[in-house]
């Protein structure tokens, strides 16, 4: 479900989109700025900077974790984030249609705008409600970091779930780099893509730009019975210099513009209408990092974040705005790592005729010590927001290794997230909504040996005020309104792992969750109660092959669990070859069994489809 409304004229799929318009969880750590200013080569596999706002080895990550790297991203093929988001662990997608039409992407049952989302250190909480996912390129990606579970303490209250930062191309090596790449597959699909990365000296430079469209399918073959296609078209650039060694000047920018096909609600043929929505997004960011001494060092950072979503023929205008500014700073002696960060953020919104904006003033400090079998994180965070006024928020996480390959680990946190300026002054907000208020704890038990590693997390996270989109009520909209429920509970227990057998690389990850209202005792709405997710890949000759499985039980499409969806199996098949060191071909079967699902009641999602890539690159 997606937390974002669309046109009025559209009422029924409104109401439909809008359901699951809250349901948080409390956070893990999110990631505030790109850590990368600090050097232009300093992206590591073993270091993350999701978890804290600094550099932290993957040893020393308490939080449920996942790594998804440019190899990963090439292979899986995935129009947007979101699709590659969805085969990770403790993750679902929905999705109003194909790629481009309303999508939300929930961590351990909470929904999208309970994730902290992040392009290149850029906070991307539009007041809509949350990131949007169906706009955010996949193509110009080259790492994304997820973290599940406590640390809105760290980021503010929209980490209530957990975070995802994502980071684009930079120069890591001396000299010029291009790439470019074609596609195509099932549906009139195609793809292209190029760019360079190029480092000289100080200075670092990378440009990439993509386009994609697919003609579709008829994702609502009982209503309209047209073909619902997308483009997509995106770039990226940046720009670094290494004044010393001490001092780097950085500086980003995001452009994407999803336009996509979407079927409505209305019964009578006379009324049906080749309906688009235009989602535009961007991002612009400048980064000054300092190296003071050894031990200290600080990063300012501006950044801008923005997205313009219209609808023809049915006229309809939506445009929000965040602007921040962020000081941080962080001192590293031994195994203590001490931190603060300053943050200034500027929200607006504009949705005829509504114009509505507001601010929030925010310090962060972070204490963090690893020795030893021994490591602590410990946030507080103080937030003054213009509307309603202070709050305080703090987490803790311990974790001890009391073997060589074991370790156990807890962490607590609570949170509170602000209604968005979309929920409370839009035709169909309450301006009288009350902040969401959460508390989590969880446990944690991890195991590695020799590239082999075992993660098992028991939660739960509690809410109060949970803010949904229900019947109508005060609001001006005669279909439905934004309000609180009351209470809601998210617990489960989520187990993962990878595993070498000979050379065969397998990943498993198996959710078993209940996210519910207590007031009702019933499932908040589509939300799996179990979900596993299998991977297996392997080498045969010049041939990398692999497969992914996923299944998912059944879930409800409303609050009253009256309208259930049935659950579904899904199995990907892809192989990729390298030859000539620079050219790498791709071919994807995607829904190879040709299962029939939804994710939202009444849109079907693609049938089997087929994908051959072929990609160039410079070595």
């Amino acid at each position: 479900m997606t937390s974002r409304l669309y046109p009025p004229a559209r009422a029924s799929a409104l109401a439909a989109a809008c359901l699951l318009a809250a349901a948080p969880a409390v956070a893990a750590a999110a990631g505030g700025h790109d850590e990368r200013s600090f050097s232009s080569s300093s992206t590591l596999p073993d270091v993350v900077v999701t978890t804290t706002r600094s550099t932290q080895p993957l040893t020393d990550v308490l939080a449920d974790f996942t790594l998804i790297d440019e190899r990963q991203i090439a292979q899986s093929g995935a129009a947007t984030v979101a699709d590659m988001l969805a085969r990770q662990p403790g993750l679902e997608m929905t999705r109003n249609g194909g790629p481009g039409t309303a999508t939300s992407v929930m961590m351990r049952g909470a929904e999208s705008r309970f994730i902290a989302v992040y392009v290149d250190g850029v906070r991307m909480d539009l007041q809509i409600g949350g990131a949007p996912w169906e706009a955010l390129p996949l193509a110009q990606v080259e790492r994304i970091e997820i973290v599940r579970g406590p640390a809105a303490a760290v980021y503010g209250s929209d980490a209530i779930a957990g975070a995802v930062q994502i980071f684009t191309r930079r120069a890591t090596r001396e000299g010029f780099a291009p790439y470019a790449g074609v596609g195509a597959g099932s549906r009139g699909l195609w793809k292209a893509d190029a760019g360079f990365t190029a480092k000289s000296g100080a200075a670092d430079y990378a440009l990439g730009a993509s386009h994609e469209q697919a003609k579709g399918y008829s994702v609502r073959t009982g209503g309209n019975p047209d073909r619902d296609g997308w483009r997509n078209t995106n770039a990226s650039a940046s720009a670094g210099y290494q004044l010393n060694d001490q001092h780097r000047l950085q500086a980003s920018a995001l452009w994407g513009r999803m336009k996509a096909q979407y079927d409505d609600f209305t019964s009578s043929p006379a009324n049906w209408a080749d309906d688009w929505g235009d989602n535009r997004v961007q991002t612009l960011a400048g980064t000054w990092a300092a190296q003071w001494s050894r031990a200290w060092r600080t990063t300012a950072t501006l950044s801008h974040a923005g997205q313009r979503y219209e609808t023809r023929p049915s006229p309809y205008l939506n445009k929000t705005r965040q602007r921040t500014a962020q000081l941080h700073s962080e001192w590293r002696e031994g195994p203590h790592l001490a931190a603060a960060t300053l943050e200034r953020r500027h929200d607006h919104l504009e949705n005829d005729p509504i114009v509505r904006s507001r601010h929030q003033t925010s310090l962060n400090f972070i204490y963090g010590f690893s020795h030893g079998p021994h490591t602590l994180q410990a946030n507080l965070r103080r937030e003054d927001d213009s509307d309603f006024g202070g709050h305080t928020g703090g987490s803790l996480a311990y974790g001890w290794r009391f073997a060589p390959e074991w370790r156990v680990s807890a962490a607590a946190g609570r949170a509170l997230r602000m209604p968005t300026l979309y929920q409370r002054f839009s035709q169909y907000g309450q301006a009288g909504l009350k902040p969401e208020t959460g508390r989590n704890v969880e446990l944690g038990l991890h195991w590695a040996r020799q590239g082999s590693q075992i993660d098992l997390t028991v939660y739960r996270n509690r809410v109060r005020n949970l803010i949904v989109f229900g019947a109508a009520g005060p609001c001006a909209a005669s279909f439905g309104c934004y309000h609180s429920i009351g209470r809601a509970q998210y617990e489960g227990v989520a187990l993962s792992g990878t595993h070498r057998i000979a050379s065969v690389r397998l990943t498993a990850s198996i959710d078993v969750q209940r996210p519910k209202d207590l007031d009702s005792d019933k499932l908040l709405p589509r939300r799996s109660r179990r979900i596993a997710k299998l991977a297996a890949d392997t080498r045969i000759g010049l041939w990398d092959v692999g497969a992914e499985w996923q299944a998912h039980s059944r879930r409800f499409d409303d609050r009253a669990n009256r309208n259930a969806m049935a659950g579904y199996g899904l199995l990907n098949l892809y192989a990729s070859a390298t030859f000539a060191r620079q050219w790498t071909l791709l071919a994807r079967i995607d829904n190879a069994t040709n299962t029939r699902y939804e994710t939202a009641r009444g849109y079907p999602q693609p049938a089997r489809s087929f994908y051959v890539g072929l990609r160039w690159a410079m070595p």
